[in-house]
């Protein structure tokens, strides 16, 4: 009798980290705390979609969610991660911007997520993701403001949405004006550091990643270049908000919602379609890939 060959028993590995910050250190902001009711249950809601799908899950809540303690997870699961596995990130908290010195943003500005003791800038996000190796599987969910065009000093431009009701997660322009003004030592280096390690030619445009703009002349040649294969969505367009609520974000609550604790059945595309149905218009929730993740938006949410 001819011996079976043996299947492979490989399991994929998954790897997942979820930030969710109700405030921020008042020292690092310049004497503002934005404070926020959701991010926390957000935070905590994501890792048990994570927990109940076989992911090994790190949660950073508040005044854990600094700067060292999220580049360091990230750093280590890079470390980890190789073709074939997921890495899951969640962040739920304020969006904000400073302004670009290393030339690379066309508006001047870099987005940023609003951690603990200070901002991540979006070059700094793009780079730990491209750290990953090649064929890992990358998701990416930002229940926040980060777009330039919300906190800019410029008039209202035509089809800029301004929601009426609840609470913004987006950082008050004179806050980040102020924040910058007094480190922006810290920031100005931050940026040229990142420079200096991805090089001129590799830079990408930094709000296609984090502010989900798709308009870069040089996104293309970036893309092909990338290694990991990065799914995200985001709470909301660019010329939008997204909103803090009593229980959960309004972007994660929807999701919460079309998951329905693992009764959802269809792809990341069909995921993403569903949770926007749910959502005024005011907030429409963005999809945007980087690297070769045609495969991967056609998987089940969350499978390892």
């Amino acid at each position: 009798m001819e011996k079976k060959a043996k299947l492979s028993t490989t399991k994929a590995k998954a790897i997942s980290l979820h930030i969710g910050l109700n405030a921020v250190s008042a020292n690092a902001y310049g004497g503002w705390s934005g404070e926020l009711n959701a991010c926390e249950f957000d935070a905590k809601d994501m890792a048990a979609i994570a927990k109940s799908c076989g992911m090994k899950s790190t949660v950073l809540l508040t005044k854990k969610g600094t700067r060292a303690n999220m580049l360091a997870a990230m750093r280590s699961a890079a470390k980890q991660l190789a073709a074939g596995d997921l890495f899951f990130l969640t962040y739920s908290g304020h969006g904000g911007q400073i302004p670009d010195v290393t030339g690379e943003e066309k508006d001047k500005q870099d987005e940023t997520w609003c951690l603990y003791d200070g901002q991540l800038i979006d070059d700094e996000l793009y780079f730990e993701l491209s750290q990953f190796a090649t064929g890992v599987r990358v998701l990416v969910f930002s229940d926040s403001c980060h777009s330039g065009t919300v906190t800019r000093a410029a008039p209202p431009q035509p089809g800029m949405i301004w929601p009426m009701i609840g609470r913004s997660k987006m950082m008050p322009l004179a806050v980040g004006m102020r924040t910058y003004r007094e480190h922006q030592a810290f920031y100005d280096k931050l940026q040229q550091d990142v420079a200096k390690a991805a090089g001129k030619a590799s830079l990408p445009d930094p709000d296609s990643v984090l502010a989900q703009l798709a308009v870069s002349p040089r996104l293309t040649a970036i893309a092909k270049k990338f290694k990991p294969a990065v799914i995200l969505i985001s709470g909301c367009q660019d010329n939008q908000t997204s909103m803090d609520g009593d229980h959960n974000g309004a972007f994660t609550e929807q999701l919460l919602k079309v998951w329905n604790n693992g009764s959802f059945r269809g792809n990341y595309a069909k995921f993403h379609a569903a949770i926007k149905t749910l959502l005024p218009a005011e907030q429409t929730p963005n999809l945007f890939t980087l690297g070769a993740a045609a495969r991967f938006l056609t998987q089940q949410p969350f499978s390892i």
